[in-house]
């Protein structure tokens, strides 16, 4: 009779083809989020978000078991080693909820980490993992209409919006009319500025002269 072979793995423990393997490829991709694991930079819809080493850290490890508990035991092996005298408790908290602050995230409704109480935590979303940018080239090669004035700028050249050019006409309307309204001011000040004579200015003079000789 052959002896029976007994499994040593919690029933509940995940085999390494159900975890997700980082290594397997640079680009992580969760929800909005893309972590580039070469540059270790995390961004959100193309705006980078800034997170320390630690914080990092922790998304790495939650990564790494999506849909399962990681427990704070593993957190702080992952974060300091056996040798650093902290408060673990402590440094766990905040630096999870760094990261919650850092993807938007809230404890009370949580969109991409739980936390299971007096265990640990666990991420919601199934990432991805790929070796090639999810920028396609296209998008690169061809821009769109709201980067295409921005491009211009960049360039040095002047690109006008309808609007704007509304607003220079506008003004140089009201330029136009502020000329024609102080040349007929000016017009109406000098005519009545200048004396008007009942009689020709020459019938003036030699009157004037004949005065003088008498």
């Amino acid at each position: 009779m052959s002896p029976e072979v007994i499994s040593m793995r919690e029933p509940d423990e995940p085999t390494a083809s159900e975890r997700v393997l980082l290594s397997s490829g640079r680009y992580v991709l969760f929800g909005p989020f893309r972590i580039d694991q070469q540059r270790q930079e995390v961004t959100r819809n193309g705006s980078r978000l800034k997170l320390q080493g630690k914080v990092y850290q922790v998304l790495l490890t939650l990564l790494e078991k999506p849909g399962e508990v990681v427990t704070r035991e593993e957190l702080r092996m992952r974060l300091w080693p056996a040798d650093t005298h902290v408060n673990y408790d402590a440094n766990v908290n905040t630096t999870v909820n760094k990261l919650r602050q850092a993807l938007g995230d809230s404890s009370d409704q949580p969109l991409y980490i739980e936390t299971i109480p007096r265990k640990g935590y666990c991420l919601l979303v199934q990432p991805e993992v790929s070796d090639k940018s999810p920028h396609s080239p296209l998008a690169h090669s061809q821009p769109s209409a709201d980067s295409a004035p921005e491009s211009s700028r960049r360039a040095g050249g002047l690109v006008f919006s309808r609007s704007d050019i509304a607003i220079v006409l506008g003004v140089i309307g009201l330029i136009l009319a502020g000329m024609l309204l102080g040349a007929g001011i000016t017009r109406l000040w000098i005519s009545h500025a200048v004396p008007v004579f009942p009689y020709p200015l020459a019938t003036f003079f030699s009157h004037s002269s004949a005065t003088a000789l008498f």
